[in-house]
């Protein structure tokens, strides 16, 4: 990891054991990320997710993942959905929605 401080070298080598703040606060923090990454949340709680990200490298691992999955994504293209198809899958978001 060269070329990288120290101290986010160090973050990436902390262990599961050193999560010091309760799971709670992960789920918390990720039913927001994307709210985060598409810059839509107030300043005071983006300040809270980077204190957060600094001190849990498993959110800061989960947050590049949903970087790297946004970017690749966007290079998808988006495939033609016939009526019939479109339908479907509406009917199956209704569904799942309804069961949530």
């Amino acid at each position: 990891m060269r070329g990288k401080p120290a101290a986010k070298r160090a973050r990436h080598h902390r262990t599961e054991a050193e999560h010091t703040h309760s799971k709670a606060r992960c789920l918390k923090l990720l039913r927001h990320l994307s709210e985060y990454v598409d810059n839509d949340l107030p300043k005071d709680i983006c300040r809270e997710i980077r204190t957060h990200l600094g001190a849990c490298p498993n959110c800061e691992q989960f947050l590049s993942s949903l970087r790297q999955t946004i970017r690749l994504c966007q290079h998808v293209p988006i495939p033609a959905l016939t009526s019939s198809r479109r339908a479907r899958l509406r009917r199956e978001i209704l569904k799942a929605a309804a069961n949530a």
